[in-house]
């Protein structure tokens, strides 16, 4: 009997493999026509509905208000369906822009996830554009990039950032020889941006090759990220980038460096050694006590100069959440699903894994970790306050952190942060697009844009957990308990995609590889 089950559930993962394999979405269509939603567009202003919304070829033709709430619609005011054209009945639904992931690495050989598994997973949660700062070369993400934007794969659209020095076999200016003069940093960025890439991921260098790049990398227009890291950031930190022409920064290394008034280095353990990943981990949620005080003078200072150079932040709150509370990471109901036994492997403590700093992570190191986040909060609010911009990306196949559901987990961040729903919608949508300079295709829903949506049948504004592919947890009136929410259809270039359908894709994914491997997922040390 056991045997006969085993081949069952083989033969009904294969039937969904191969059905994946065919599902490239609905459309796209000389003519969609989206009826009856309430519509949150993307640059702050209230929801409004219901609204009919006519996409013609992809681009935002009409947003035609069709009625008023309790009221019945009149079916005049609604606009012609045309001969040959879809209508997508979505009436009491809530629709918004296609969400942009800043930053977004597809998957990774020591995390054993290839790109259609962490595509699905971000399309699934309505992430329709991906920023990737660093992956496997430029080669791999160009390639990927081209399939997405011919839509021949489900994939989000990709904008690449290669990270500085990286080469590859097609790729390699200068002959595998590492940058050690600013020419040489010149010549890499030439010809990183002739090779196709829209700009550049830098971990830090020495101040004469990091100010040669980015001036280059300025000179011809293309966009820069950074994560400070600990090796260079004593001698160069987030002010000495943005002045040089760093047009974001990820996460938030370099920044509390450039807030220091008593000190110049971080206050390291004599026993530190950065290759050790608990030293380096929790060290770091150290740092934000070492800077100024919020809305001192310094502070100030460095906020105001910041958004004179109008600078970019992506703070990815959601891949550092697990060290103020590990357990509920670790515990995250989507694991035994939708992440795989590899993936889970990578997380688990290691000395090798990046990210996988559980050595003996406990409560001292948590409630450090919790007051890092309040000062790291309080300046990235004020910064929203003040007109700066702010993004929303996830970091995802780190710390627990899983493709798609860690992006929502981040907007669940800002919102602690102190944004407001509708800012931080904005941060998801708007102010990406404006980062990557792609404002007038993308970001809102405005005519002449882009037909890229996220639509779900719950309210995001009142609930952002309702956005997880997982749902939110609801007791009904009969107090019955119940699942709702989850993205309903992701709409990217036009094309319609079953957002639960690529969920249950990716389910499959994972449920294979178990039934190869003979795993099940267990807690660190209980096996």
């Amino acid at each position: 009997m056991k045997q006969i089950k085993l081949l069952i559930f083989a033969l009904s993962i294969s039937f969904v493999l191969q059905a994946q394999d065919n599902y490239l979405g609905d459309g796209p269509f000389n003519q969609l026509i989206i009826r009856g939603v309430t519509l949150i567009n993307g640059d702050g202003s209230p929801p409004r509905g219901p609204v009919d919304i006519v996409v013609e070829n992809n681009i935002i033709k009409k947003i035609q208000v069709i009625g008023y709430p309790g009221v019945p619609i009149n079916e005049s005011y609604r606009p012609k369906l045309q001969e040959g054209g879809r209508e997508l009945d979505a009436n009491g639904m809530y629709l918004m822009p296609g969400f942009v992931d800043m930053h977004g690495h597809i998957g990774g050989k020591a995390q054993g996830a290839e790109w259609d598994y962490v595509f699905k997973l971000w399309m699934a949660h309505g992430v329709t554009t991906v920023r990737e700062p660093s992956g496997r070369g430029i080669d791999y993400t160009l390639d990927l990039k081209e399939r997405s934007a011919n839509n021949s794969i489900v994939a989000p659209r990709i904008f690449s950032y290669t990270a500085f020095g990286q080469t590859s076999k097609a790729f390699n200016p200068l002959n595998d020889a590492p940058i050690s003069t600013p020419e040489m940093a010149r010549t890499w960025v030439r010809a990183n941006a002739k090779r196709g890439a829209d700009g550049i991921k830098f971990f830090g260098a020495e101040p004469d090759i990091m100010a040669a790049a980015l001036d280059e990398n300025k000179t011809l227009g293309l966009g820069s990220a950074c994560h400070h890291a600990q090796l260079s950031v004593a001698r160069w930190n987030v002010l000495n980038s943005a002045r040089a022409g760093l047009t974001s920064m990820e996460h938030w290394y370099g920044l509390p460096e450039a807030l220091f008034e008593d000190r110049t280095v971080q206050n390291y353990p004599l026993d530190y050694n950065y290759q050790n990943e608990q030293d380096r981990f929790e060290a770091a949620g150290e740092l934000w006590s070492q800077a100024a005080a919020p809305h001192s003078d310094h502070w100030n200072a460095v906020m105001n100069e910041l958004l004179d150079l109008d600078f970019t932040l992506d703070p990815t709150f959601n891949i550092y959440d697990a060290n103020r509370d590990l357990q509920r990471a670790r515990r995250a109901e989507w694991h035994e699903d939708y992440t795989l036994p590899s993936l889970w492997k990578f997380f688990e403590p290691s000395k090798i894994s990046h990210g996988s700093y559980w050595h003996y992570w406990g409560t001292e190191q948590e409630v450090s970790w919790k007051k890092n986040f309040q000062l790291w909060m309080t300046f990235v609010n004020e910064y929203k306050n003040r007109g700066g911009r702010v993004t929303t990306g996830s970091d995802s196949g780190y710390i627990y952190q899983l493709y798609g559901f860690a992006y929502i987990r981040e907007l669940e961040l800002l919102r602690e942060a102190g944004f407001h729903p509708l800012e931080v919608i904005r941060s998801a949508t708007l102010n990406g697009a404006e980062a990557l300079k792609i404002d007038d295709k993308i970001g809102s829903v405005q005519i002449g844009k882009l037909a890229d949506f996220v639509i779900v049948e719950e309210n995001p504004l009142a609930n952002l957990k309702s956005l997880y592919g997982t749902g939110a947890i609801k007791l009904t009136d009969d107090n019955e308990i119940v699942r709702v929410g989850g993205v309903k259809y992701t709409i990217k270039d036009g094309i319609i995609y079953d957002a639960k359908r690529l969920l249950a894709d990716v389910k499959a994914m994972v449920d294979e590889e178990k039934m190869k491997t003979n795993w099940e997922l267990k807690q660190p040390g209980n096996e």
